[in-house]
Protein backbone atom coordinates (compact mmCIF):
# COMPACT_ATOMS: atom_id res chain seq x y z
CA UNK A 1 0.00 0.00 0.00
CA UNK A 2 1.25 3.67 -1.31
CA UNK A 3 2.06 6.22 1.28
CA UNK A 4 -0.49 8.21 0.10
CA UNK A 5 -3.01 5.70 0.52
CA UNK A 6 -2.38 5.41 3.73
CA UNK A 7 -2.89 9.29 4.06
CA UNK A 8 -6.22 9.42 2.43
CA UNK A 9 -7.48 6.38 4.63
CA UNK A 10 -6.40 8.26 7.90
CA UNK A 11 -7.62 11.76 6.77
CA UNK A 12 -10.89 9.73 6.19
CA UNK A 13 -11.24 7.91 9.32
CA UNK A 14 -10.50 11.31 10.60
CA UNK A 15 -13.28 12.83 9.14
CA UNK A 16 -15.58 10.09 9.90
CA UNK A 17 -14.79 10.38 13.87
CA UNK A 18 -15.06 13.86 13.98
CA UNK A 19 -18.79 13.51 12.78
CA UNK A 20 -19.11 10.79 15.19
CA UNK A 21 -18.12 13.14 17.36
CA UNK A 22 -20.05 15.83 16.57
CA UNK A 23 -23.05 13.89 16.67
CA UNK A 24 -22.15 12.34 20.26
CA UNK A 25 -22.02 16.27 21.85
CA UNK A 26 -25.55 16.95 19.70
CA UNK A 27 -26.51 14.18 21.84
CA UNK A 28 -25.56 15.12 25.35
CA UNK A 29 -27.03 18.92 24.26
CA UNK A 30 -30.02 17.60 24.10
CA UNK A 31 -30.33 14.96 26.89
CA UNK A 32 -29.29 17.65 29.20
CA UNK A 33 -32.08 20.02 27.54
CA UNK A 34 -34.56 17.42 28.00
CA UNK A 35 -33.73 17.05 31.29
CA UNK A 36 -33.78 20.46 32.15
CA UNK A 37 -36.86 20.55 31.21
CA UNK A 38 -38.19 17.32 32.46
CA UNK A 39 -36.48 16.05 35.44
CA UNK A 40 -37.46 12.52 34.71
CA UNK A 41 -35.82 11.94 31.17
CA UNK A 42 -32.03 10.93 32.66
CA UNK A 43 -34.01 8.61 35.37
CA UNK A 44 -32.56 4.95 35.19
CA UNK A 45 -36.39 3.69 34.62
CA UNK A 46 -36.91 6.36 31.38
CA UNK A 47 -33.62 5.42 30.10
CA UNK A 48 -34.45 1.75 30.05
CA UNK A 49 -37.65 2.13 28.47
CA UNK A 50 -36.20 4.15 25.76
CA UNK A 51 -33.25 1.80 25.37
CA UNK A 52 -35.99 -1.06 25.11
CA UNK A 53 -38.08 1.20 22.51
CA UNK A 54 -35.46 1.94 20.44
CA UNK A 55 -34.10 -2.04 20.69
CA UNK A 56 -36.05 -3.16 17.63
CA UNK A 57 -35.24 -0.28 15.45
CA UNK A 58 -31.77 -0.72 16.14
CA UNK A 59 -31.42 -4.58 15.27
CA UNK A 60 -33.43 -3.27 11.69
CA UNK A 61 -30.30 -0.70 11.57
CA UNK A 62 -27.85 -3.10 11.20
CA UNK A 63 -29.17 -4.89 8.10
CA UNK A 64 -30.46 -1.69 6.35
CA UNK A 65 -26.25 -0.47 7.10
CA UNK A 66 -25.18 -3.28 5.07
CA UNK A 67 -28.05 -2.98 1.67
CA UNK A 68 -27.38 0.56 1.89
CA UNK A 69 -23.70 0.03 1.95
CA UNK A 70 -23.95 -2.02 -1.33
CA UNK A 71 -26.18 1.07 -2.90
CA UNK A 72 -29.62 -0.36 -2.09
CA UNK A 73 -32.36 -0.16 -0.50
CA UNK A 74 -34.88 -2.58 1.24
CA UNK A 75 -38.48 -0.83 1.40
CA UNK A 76 -40.28 -4.10 2.24
CA UNK A 77 -38.95 -4.21 5.71
CA UNK A 78 -42.39 -3.02 7.78
CA UNK A 79 -44.05 -5.83 5.68
CA UNK A 80 -41.77 -8.76 6.68
CA UNK A 81 -42.02 -7.78 9.79
CA UNK A 82 -45.61 -7.68 9.73
CA UNK A 83 -45.95 -11.09 7.77
CA UNK A 84 -43.51 -12.90 10.03
CA UNK A 85 -44.85 -11.90 13.32
CA UNK A 86 -48.71 -12.55 11.96
CA UNK A 87 -47.12 -16.44 11.85
CA UNK A 88 -45.06 -16.58 14.38
CA UNK A 89 -48.55 -15.38 16.74
CA UNK A 90 -50.86 -17.53 14.73
CA UNK A 91 -48.49 -20.27 15.36
CA UNK A 92 -47.79 -19.84 19.23
CA UNK A 93 -51.19 -19.40 19.56
CA UNK A 94 -52.60 -22.83 18.07
CA UNK A 95 -49.38 -24.39 19.91
CA UNK A 96 -49.10 -22.82 22.99
CA UNK A 97 -46.32 -24.95 24.61
CA UNK A 98 -44.18 -23.97 21.88
CA UNK A 99 -41.14 -23.48 22.89
CA UNK A 100 -40.48 -19.30 22.69
CA UNK A 101 -36.60 -20.00 21.22
CA UNK A 102 -38.19 -21.95 18.22
CA UNK A 103 -40.83 -19.14 18.03
CA UNK A 104 -37.86 -16.52 17.56
CA UNK A 105 -36.25 -19.11 15.27
CA UNK A 106 -39.77 -20.06 13.14
CA UNK A 107 -39.96 -15.80 12.72
CA UNK A 108 -36.48 -15.09 11.39
CA UNK A 109 -36.59 -18.26 9.03
CA UNK A 110 -39.66 -16.29 7.63
CA UNK A 111 -37.63 -13.36 7.30
CA UNK A 112 -34.73 -15.11 5.84
CA UNK A 113 -37.29 -16.65 2.98
CA UNK A 114 -38.44 -13.40 2.74
CA UNK A 115 -35.30 -11.67 2.15
CA UNK A 116 -33.67 -14.16 0.14
CA UNK A 117 -36.48 -14.02 -2.47
CA UNK A 118 -36.28 -10.25 -2.90
CA UNK A 119 -32.29 -10.59 -2.96
CA UNK A 120 -32.63 -12.94 -5.94
CA UNK A 121 -34.77 -10.69 -7.88
CA UNK A 122 -32.48 -7.95 -7.50
CA UNK A 123 -28.71 -10.10 -7.66
CA UNK A 124 -29.87 -12.46 -10.28
CA UNK A 125 -32.53 -10.79 -12.51
CA UNK A 126 -31.52 -7.06 -12.22
CA UNK A 127 -34.45 -5.49 -11.27
CA UNK A 128 -33.81 -2.67 -9.47
CA UNK A 129 -33.73 -2.65 -5.45
CA UNK A 130 -36.11 0.20 -5.10
CA UNK A 131 -38.59 -1.93 -7.29
CA UNK A 132 -37.97 -4.54 -6.61
CA UNK A 133 -38.09 -4.08 -2.63
CA UNK A 134 -41.39 -1.92 -3.37
CA UNK A 135 -43.11 -4.75 -5.11
CA UNK A 136 -42.44 -7.61 -2.46
CA UNK A 137 -43.85 -4.65 -0.02
CA UNK A 138 -47.17 -4.68 -1.62
CA UNK A 139 -46.68 -9.21 -1.36
CA UNK A 140 -45.79 -9.73 1.68
CA UNK A 141 -48.27 -7.03 2.96
CA UNK A 142 -51.07 -8.95 1.08
CA UNK A 143 -49.62 -12.15 2.50
CA UNK A 144 -49.94 -10.79 5.89
CA UNK A 145 -53.60 -10.22 5.63
CA UNK A 146 -54.61 -13.72 3.67
CA UNK A 147 -52.78 -15.50 6.57
CA UNK A 148 -54.82 -13.83 9.07
CA UNK A 149 -58.10 -13.47 7.23
CA UNK A 150 -57.89 -10.01 8.15
CA UNK A 151 -58.18 -10.77 12.14
CA UNK A 152 -55.75 -9.35 14.37
CA UNK A 153 -54.10 -11.71 17.06
CA UNK A 154 -54.47 -10.28 20.51
CA UNK A 155 -52.46 -10.88 24.15
CA UNK A 156 -55.10 -13.42 25.40
CA UNK A 157 -54.46 -15.49 22.58
CA UNK A 158 -50.91 -16.06 23.01
CA UNK A 159 -49.21 -17.79 25.78
CA UNK A 160 -47.30 -16.17 28.62
CA UNK A 161 -44.00 -17.52 27.28
CA UNK A 162 -44.27 -16.34 24.11
CA UNK A 163 -45.25 -12.62 25.58
CA UNK A 164 -42.45 -13.11 28.20
CA UNK A 165 -39.41 -12.90 25.41
CA UNK A 166 -40.09 -8.65 25.21
CA UNK A 167 -40.69 -8.87 29.00
CA UNK A 168 -37.67 -11.31 30.25
CA UNK A 169 -34.59 -9.86 31.43
CA UNK A 170 -30.66 -11.10 31.36
CA UNK A 171 -28.81 -10.28 33.76
CA UNK A 172 -30.91 -7.37 34.54
CA UNK A 173 -31.10 -6.10 31.14
CA UNK A 174 -34.19 -6.70 29.33
CA UNK A 175 -34.21 -9.26 26.54
CA UNK A 176 -34.55 -7.00 23.51
CA UNK A 177 -31.95 -4.87 24.34
CA UNK A 178 -29.38 -7.66 25.10
CA UNK A 179 -30.40 -8.75 21.62
CA UNK A 180 -29.49 -5.59 19.76
CA UNK A 181 -26.30 -5.69 21.79
CA UNK A 182 -25.56 -9.38 20.41
CA UNK A 183 -26.19 -8.40 16.98
CA UNK A 184 -24.32 -4.96 17.12
CA UNK A 185 -21.18 -7.41 18.44
CA UNK A 186 -22.06 -9.84 15.64
CA UNK A 187 -22.48 -7.15 12.39
CA UNK A 188 -19.20 -5.60 13.95
CA UNK A 189 -16.80 -8.62 13.41
CA UNK A 190 -18.21 -9.62 10.75
CA UNK A 191 -17.71 -6.44 8.69
CA UNK A 192 -14.55 -5.61 10.14
CA UNK A 193 -12.42 -8.52 10.42
CA UNK A 194 -13.91 -11.02 7.84
CA UNK A 195 -13.15 -11.08 4.03
CA UNK A 196 -17.02 -11.35 2.69
CA UNK A 197 -17.61 -8.30 5.26
CA UNK A 198 -14.82 -6.06 3.64
CA UNK A 199 -16.14 -7.43 0.13
CA UNK A 200 -19.27 -5.46 1.28
CA UNK A 201 -18.00 -2.43 1.08
CA UNK A 202 -16.39 -3.14 -2.11
CA UNK A 203 -19.38 -4.11 -4.07
CA UNK A 204 -20.62 -0.66 -2.59
CA UNK A 205 -17.35 1.19 -2.93
CA UNK A 206 -17.36 0.40 -7.12
CA UNK A 207 -19.46 -2.85 -8.14
CA UNK A 208 -16.98 -3.05 -11.73
CA UNK A 209 -13.95 -2.67 -9.95
CA UNK A 210 -14.99 -5.26 -6.91
CA UNK A 211 -16.32 -7.78 -10.05
CA UNK A 212 -13.04 -7.75 -12.13
CA UNK A 213 -11.26 -8.63 -8.88
CA UNK A 214 -13.03 -11.87 -8.70
CA UNK A 215 -15.62 -10.55 -6.19
CA UNK A 216 -18.92 -12.77 -6.53
CA UNK A 217 -21.26 -9.07 -6.44
CA UNK A 218 -23.80 -11.50 -7.04
CA UNK A 219 -23.89 -13.39 -3.77
CA UNK A 220 -22.35 -10.36 -2.30
CA UNK A 221 -26.17 -8.70 -3.08
CA UNK A 222 -28.11 -11.95 -2.26
CA UNK A 223 -26.38 -12.13 1.15
CA UNK A 224 -26.93 -8.71 2.63
CA UNK A 225 -30.68 -8.52 1.30
CA UNK A 226 -30.96 -12.19 3.12
CA UNK A 227 -29.69 -11.03 5.66
CA UNK A 228 -31.98 -7.85 5.80
CA UNK A 229 -34.54 -10.44 5.92
CA UNK A 230 -33.75 -12.31 8.50
CA UNK A 231 -33.38 -9.63 11.06
CA UNK A 232 -36.73 -8.22 10.05
CA UNK A 233 -38.42 -11.30 10.65
CA UNK A 234 -36.56 -11.56 14.09
CA UNK A 235 -37.44 -8.01 14.89
CA UNK A 236 -40.97 -9.25 13.43
CA UNK A 237 -41.19 -11.61 16.33
CA UNK A 238 -39.93 -9.12 19.02
CA UNK A 239 -42.36 -6.71 18.07
CA UNK A 240 -45.28 -8.98 18.34
CA UNK A 241 -43.98 -10.42 21.71
CA UNK A 242 -43.82 -6.93 23.21
CA UNK A 243 -46.86 -5.00 21.76
CA UNK A 244 -48.83 -8.36 22.41
CA UNK A 245 -50.74 -8.10 19.43
CA UNK A 246 -50.22 -8.92 15.63
CA UNK A 247 -52.24 -6.81 13.46
CA UNK A 248 -52.06 -6.11 9.53
CA UNK A 249 -50.92 -3.15 9.08
CA UNK A 250 -47.92 -3.93 11.99
CA UNK A 251 -44.88 -1.95 11.17
CA UNK A 252 -46.57 -0.12 8.31
CA UNK A 253 -44.42 2.85 7.57
CA UNK A 254 -41.66 1.85 9.80
CA UNK A 255 -38.82 1.30 7.29
CA UNK A 256 -38.60 5.33 7.10
CA UNK A 257 -37.51 5.30 10.71
CA UNK A 258 -35.16 2.45 9.80
CA UNK A 259 -33.75 4.11 6.87
CA UNK A 260 -33.59 7.30 9.18
CA UNK A 261 -31.61 5.77 12.05
CA UNK A 262 -28.99 5.20 9.23
CA UNK A 263 -28.73 8.45 7.80
CA UNK A 264 -28.71 9.84 10.85
CA UNK A 265 -25.46 7.40 11.40
CA UNK A 266 -23.44 8.56 8.60
CA UNK A 267 -24.36 5.84 6.03
CA UNK A 268 -23.64 7.14 2.49
CA UNK A 269 -26.81 6.35 0.93
CA UNK A 270 -24.53 6.19 -2.62
CA UNK A 271 -22.99 3.29 -1.09
CA UNK A 272 -19.70 2.26 0.20
CA UNK A 273 -19.53 3.75 3.58
CA UNK A 274 -21.11 3.29 7.23
CA UNK A 275 -20.02 2.20 10.50
CA UNK A 276 -21.88 0.14 13.11
CA UNK A 277 -21.00 2.90 15.71
CA UNK A 278 -22.11 5.23 14.02
CA UNK A 279 -25.63 3.54 13.33
CA UNK A 280 -25.73 3.02 17.18
CA UNK A 281 -25.62 6.82 17.81
CA UNK A 282 -28.26 7.24 14.84
CA UNK A 283 -30.98 4.67 16.41
CA UNK A 284 -29.99 6.39 19.85
CA UNK A 285 -30.59 9.90 18.45
CA UNK A 286 -33.96 8.83 17.23
CA UNK A 287 -34.71 7.18 20.54
CA UNK A 288 -34.15 10.11 22.42
CA UNK A 289 -36.58 12.23 20.20
CA UNK A 290 -39.55 9.77 20.11
CA UNK A 291 -38.53 9.81 23.93
CA UNK A 292 -38.59 13.79 24.89
CA UNK A 293 -40.26 15.33 22.67
CA UNK A 294 -43.40 14.09 24.65
CA UNK A 295 -42.26 14.62 27.83
CA UNK A 296 -41.44 17.64 26.90
CA UNK A 297 -45.33 18.35 26.00
CA UNK A 298 -44.33 18.71 22.26
CA UNK A 299 -47.25 18.48 19.48
CA UNK A 300 -47.44 15.47 17.58
CA UNK A 301 -48.06 17.65 14.94
CA UNK A 302 -44.44 19.08 15.34
CA UNK A 303 -42.83 15.88 16.57
CA UNK A 304 -42.74 14.73 13.01
CA UNK A 305 -41.81 18.18 11.88
CA UNK A 306 -38.50 17.84 14.12
CA UNK A 307 -37.44 14.34 13.48
CA UNK A 308 -37.44 15.24 9.60
CA UNK A 309 -35.52 18.64 10.13
CA UNK A 310 -32.82 16.83 12.33
CA UNK A 311 -32.77 13.89 9.72
CA UNK A 312 -32.45 17.08 6.58
CA UNK A 313 -29.15 18.25 8.45
CA UNK A 314 -27.71 15.24 9.11
CA UNK A 315 -28.01 14.27 4.91
CA UNK A 316 -27.08 17.54 4.58
CA UNK A 317 -23.76 17.01 6.45
CA UNK A 318 -23.27 13.01 5.42
CA UNK A 319 -23.02 15.59 1.50
CA UNK A 320 -20.35 17.94 2.97
CA UNK A 321 -18.05 15.10 4.51
CA UNK A 322 -18.28 13.09 1.04
CA UNK A 323 -17.43 16.50 -0.80
CA UNK A 324 -14.62 16.70 1.51
CA UNK A 325 -13.33 13.58 1.25
CA UNK A 326 -13.25 13.55 -2.49
CA UNK A 327 -11.89 16.82 -2.91
CA UNK A 328 -9.13 15.82 -0.36
CA UNK A 329 -8.46 12.28 -3.00
CA UNK A 330 -8.21 14.58 -5.99
CA UNK A 331 -5.65 16.79 -4.15
CA UNK A 332 -3.47 13.92 -3.77
CA UNK A 333 -3.84 12.13 -6.84
CA UNK A 334 -2.73 15.43 -8.13
CA UNK A 335 0.07 15.43 -6.29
Amino acid sequence: MTENKVIKQIKGLDIAKFRELGLVIFIIILSLAVQIRNPRFLTLENLNDMLTNTAILGILAVGMMLVIITRGIDLSVGSTIALSGMITALTVSTYPDMNPILAVLLGTLIGLVCGSVVGLLISKVGILPIIASLGFMNIFRGLTFMTSGGKWISAHQMPVSFKAIATSKVLGINTLIVIAIVTYIVAYYFINHTRTGRQIYAVGSNPESAKISGINTDKILWMVYAIMGALSGLAGVLWVSKFASAQGDTAEGYVMNVIAACVLGGVSISGGSGKISGIILGTLLLGILNNALPLMLVSPFWQNAIQGFIILIAVLVNALVKRNITKQNLMRRKI
